[in-house]
């Protein structure tokens, strides 16, 4: 077959590119505690789709910054504890209409799929950066030389709280939630598990926000990751700042939270994507320690990958007998 990128046998040994910020652990145990301070309280509004047997609800939260962020919600109309899945969409897209969420509640799971800031939903981007702000979500604070103003630190918190707040649901068996998403939403599954330690499990799908000088130097920073082009031809054409931007990008790169994740991860890779390339993956799922299986798929890109979905299905069952 045609190859892409490394060897497989290559993939399986590759430890990452881009530079590691010295102080991550310490950024990131701060902004836990920062996120932790705003409890979980939560608004939950009924939607205007109902269907028989279950509940649909508009869940509005604070996020980071004071930011309004929206879930929609289903709760199945059994008595609990319920498992329960945190959904992370693609971006920049939002969170999937009730009905393509309702096979979760039909297998007795409390679903919360989240709109990303800034996005095609209805989260809040409360802004307060300067630079670009047009497409250039990764790069978005990178020019304030500050990481807590890196906007994907506010998603990734986000996307934690959303895991907390769903946890503390009455009808929410704590022990057993899990995360699931592809591409951006695969990204945020693994900030989500890094960044909540009881996370039961992750699926995640040829997951974003990996590694990024690797995909720079593999002249792949177009389309997904077309940012990293756009900051250097625009904002540092002489490259004078190369070397301080990656390491900026390194405290939300996922390869360098990978350690911190508990949870059993099961992962679905195209050997062929070119939006988010095999070894950027890699770069991330070599390091994780925990409990952990990947599914290659060696003639698919970016795209659908078949049985993906079952096999997510029959992943997070396999808490139900915990």
């Amino acid at each position: 077959m045609p190859i892409l990128d490394m060897p497989l046998y290559r993939l399986k040994e590759y430890q990452g590119r881009n530079p590691r910020p010295s102080d991550i652990d310490a950024f990131w145990d701060a902004s836990i505690a920062e996120m932790e301070a705003l409890g979980t309280d939560c608004e939950l509004i009924p939607a205007s789709f109902q269907v028989p047997g279950m509940a649909c609800y508009d869940m509005y939260f604070t996020g980071m910054g004071n930011a309004r962020i929206h879930a929609r919600v289903i709760i199945p109309g059994k008595p609990g504890p319920l498992p329960a899945i945190c959904h992370f969409h693609g971006c920049p897209k939002m969170a999937p209409e009730f009905s393509a969420l309702m096979h979760w509640a039909a297998v007795g799971f409390v679903v919360a799929a989240m709109d990303c800031r800034g996005q095609g939903g209805q989260s809040e981007d409360v802004g307060g950066v300067k630079g670009n702000t047009y497409h250039g979500h990764v790069i978005r604070g990178a020019f304030e030389g500050d990481p807590a103003k890196l906007l994907y630190r506010q998603i990734f918190l986000d996307a934690a709280q959303l895991a907390r707040i769903v946890m503390a649901l009455p009808q929410v068996d704590a022990k057993k939630v899990g995360a699931v998403g592809a591409s951006q939403g695969g990204g945020l599954t693994l900030a989500c598990a890094a960044l909540t330690p009881s996370l039961n499990r992750a699926a995640a799908t040829y997951p974003y926000l990996c590694d990024y000088q690797r995909v720079w130097e593999m002249d792949m920073d177009k389309d997904a990751y077309a940012e990293l082009r756009t900051y250097f031809r625009q904002f540092d054409p002489l490259h004078e700042r190369e070397e301080e931007f990656f390491t900026h990008l390194g405290y939300i790169d996922n390869q360098h939270l990978a350690h911190r994740i508990q949870a059993k991860v099961i992962w679905f890779l195209g050997q062929m994507d070119t939006l988010c390339p095999p070894s950027t993956q890699f770069a991330a799922y070599n390091k994780l320690t925990c409990e952990k299986q990947m599914l290659i798929y060696p003639d698919y890109k970016h795209e659908t990958l078949p049985g993906t979905g079952d096999k997510t299905v029959q992943f997070m069952l396999e808490m139900l007998a915990e």
